[in-house]
């Protein structure tokens, strides 16, 4: 059994001025037990109405979602137990200690205090809290009382987490040690639900995704599957000594999508593996180069292809 199962959703709301909105229009995916899922988009793509779907929040105007086997509409109480969420807002206690916001929201979950304790200690040291401990809600960072909200979703034993936008406001520390933190929360079992806007990190992070725009899915599947909808491109980066005179002039024999060149280092887009592998032979040919490396069009490059590919960009 999958952890979650979507088909078909569709929502629609009636608007004053603009009549039915279909913000979600028969999406369909699934997400495996275990794996970290990212559901992508625009801003209005409608992420956030699914997520609000999946989560008990907000019904279907047609189409049946489940998770864990569990129907979203029919069976919400049961939803929940297997869940916990993450909104955009912050929802911290701001008057408590970030020490007592765990511990009002392990009780909440039911927890024994022995038990709470116990679990403070692991959440507070994988997401780097505990000098933090004492502190009060409001006098954190922004990305602090993001960070802390996070922990809380990983101090019960809920199945699947689903996060929105999790790293919103943070610092790069706190990003850092927030990813690691899902990455082993991932390795544990749990299934996570990731949306962002941050497509690097989403990189990072989903074993799988499905991107949507104007409440359809356009692309789905494992990342690398995804990744191999967009554009064919390699990006070879050649670091010299000096560039060497001539040599810009010469990879125009490989036909180049791009060249830029800063300073001593030349960055080359081209489309096929074999011109990637001529220019570096070439590079090392023509001397004083120091470093090389071939990469592959990264998940933001794909996304805004294919965006842009859906609406009629060129």
């Amino acid at each position: 059994m999958n952890a979650i199962e979507a088909s078909n959703l569709v929502k629609i709301y009636q608007t004053k001025n603009r009549g039915q909105l279909r913000a979600v229009d028969g999406i369909s995916f699934f997400v495996r037990r275990g794996e970290i899922f990212g559901l992508l988009g625009p801003n209005g793509a409608g992420k956030s109405t699914t997520i609000k779907i999946l989560t008990t929040l907000l019904q279907p105007t047609s189409g049946v979602a489940s998770i864990f086997g569990y129907d979203v509409v029919r069976q919400p109480l049961d939803v929940r137990r297997h869940i916990c969420v993450v909104v955009q807002e912050n929802a911290i206690e701001l008057y408590l200690s970030v020490r007592n916001n765990f511990r009002t929201f392990g009780r909440f979950h039911g927890l024994s205090a022995k038990e709470i304790e116990r679990r403070i200690g692991a959440v507070s040291e994988l997401f780097g809290l505990r000098e933090h401990l004492q502190e009060k809600g409001s006098d954190l960072s922004g990305g602090l009382k993001r960070r802390v909200q996070v922990a809380k979703m990983f101090l019960v034993d809920k199945p699947i987490v689903f996060l929105d936008e999790a790293t919103t406001g943070m610092d790069t520390f706190n990003k850092r040690t927030t990813i690691r933190a899902i990455k082993e929360e991932s390795r544990k079992g749990r299934t996570i639900v990731l949306t962002t806007h941050i497509l690097e990190e989403a990189e990072e992070l989903c074993t799988s995704l499905a991107i949507v725009n104007h409440g359809k899915i356009i692309a789905s599947g494992r990342m690398d599957q995804v990744k191999s909808l967009g554009l064919r491109l390699l990006y070879v980066t050649l670091t010299f000594e000096q560039v060497p005179e001539g040599f810009l002039t010469s990879l125009q024999a490989y036909d180049p999508v791009k060249i830029d060149s800063i300073n001593s280092t030349v960055e080359v887009t081209v489309r096929s593996d074999t011109a990637a592998l001529e220019i570096v032979n070439l590079a090392r040919k023509t001397g004083g180069l120091l470093h090389f490396e071939i990469s592959t069009a990264s998940l933001e490059d794909v996304f805004v292809e294919l965006i842009d590919r859906k609406a009629g960009v060129v």
